[in-house]
C-alpha cells in the first residue's frame, strides 16, 4: 500500500498565489501517475500561507478535482477556526470537525495530529490529545500505523528550525514508544527532507510542493529561501513495515496526470 506525503503547500490568494498554488497541483499529478496509485495522499500542513478564509476556499478548488482521498493536516500558518469551517464534515478531515483524527485504512491506521499552536511559530500535542492518540493506536495493534503532523519533534542540526519545532516532543515519544506498529511518523514545517530514528521508529519530513529552505546549520545566518527541487515522499507499507521513497516534481521529466 502507498501513501504520498506532501508537505507546506502555503496556498494563498492575490498576485503571489500562482506559484504555490501550481506547485501543489503539479505534486497532487505526479502522485497521480504513480503506479500502483497511492490509497490516498496527506498534506503535513502549512496548507496556506496566512490561514485566511480565502485561501482555504482556494485549496478546496485544488484538492476538490482530485479523484484520490486527500487528507489535511495543520501547520502554525494555518487557521483552526477557518481550516474547519471550510472543511470540517467532509472526508478532507475524516468526516469530523476536528483537526486531529484518524483513518483506518485497508492496510494501514492513518493518524492526523493536530501540532498547532496559535500566536506560536512552533507547536505543541498537548496531554489530551496524547491520550487520544494513546488509545487509537492501542484499537489497530495488528495493523501498521502512519502518524503524521506539522512540526517535527526531532532536532535536525538547523538551530532556526529547532527552536520551533515540537514542544512536547519527549511526550510524544512515550506514547509512540507503546506502540511498536508504528512504521513511520511524518512531518513537515522544514521545507527540508529529513531522516531520522525516533521513539523506536523512523521519523521523516517532507520537502515543500511550494519552495525549499535553506541548509542553515549555524546560528550566524537566517534560514532563507531557495529553489531546490519540489518532491514529495511515498510511503510504501508492505509486510509490517514501511519504506519511504522521494518523488521529485519541479526538476523531474516524469509522467504526470491531469486532474
Amino acid at each position: 500500500m502507498l501513501i504520498a506525503q506532501l508537505s507546506d503547500p502555503h496556498v494563498t490568494t492575490g498576485p503571489l498565489a500562482a506559484e504555490p498554488a501550481s506547485g501543489l497541483h503539479r505534486a497532487l499529478g505526479t502522485a497521480l501517475a504513480v503506479r500502483p496509485r497511492p490509497e490516498c495522499v496527506v498534506i503535513t500542513g502549512d496548507l496556506t500561507a496566512n490561514g485566511r478564509p480565502d485561501e482555504y476556499l482556494a485549496l478546496r478548488e485544488i484538492v476538490g478535482a482530485f479523484p484520490l482521498p486527500v487528507h489535511l493536516a495543520i501547520g502554525n500558518h494555518d487557521d483552526r477556526e477557518s481550516l474547519l469551517d471550510t472543511f470540517g464534515g467532509t472526508p478532507y478531515l475524516a468526516g469530523g470537525f476536528s483537526a486531529h483524527y484518524h483513518v483506518d485504512l485497508p492496510d494501514a491506521t492513518l493518524v492526523v495530529l493536530d501540532s498547532l499552536t496559535p500566536g506560536d511559530v512552533g507547536g505543541r500535542l498537548g496531554d489530551e490529545q496524547l491520550a487520544w492518540l494513546d488509545g487509537v493506536l492501542a484499537g489497530r495493534p495488528e495493523a501498521p500505523a502512519v502518524v503524521c503532523l506539522h512540526h517535527p519533534p526531532v532536532a535536525v542540526g538547523i538551530p532556526g528550525s529547532d527552536a520551533v519545532g515540537l514542544a512536547d516532543a519527549d511526550a510524544l515519544a512515550a506514547v509512540l514508544g507503546r506502540h511498536p506498529h508504528v512504521v513511520r511518523v511524518a512531518a513537515g514545517h522544514l521545507h527540508r527532507p529529513v531522516t531520522s530514528a525516533f521513539a523506536g521508529t523512523v521519523l521523516t519530513t517532507a520537502p515543500s510542493t511550494w519552495i525549499q529552505a535553506s541548509l542553515t546549520m549555524t546560528d550566524e545566518e537566517e534560514i532563507g529561501l531557495v529553489a531546490e527541487p519540489t518532491a514529495f515522499l511515498l510511503h510504501r507499507i508492505v509486510d509490517g513495515g514501511c519504506v519511504t521513497h522521494t518523488v521529485q516534481v519541479s526538476h523531474a521529466a516524469g509522467r504526470i496526470c491531469w486532474f
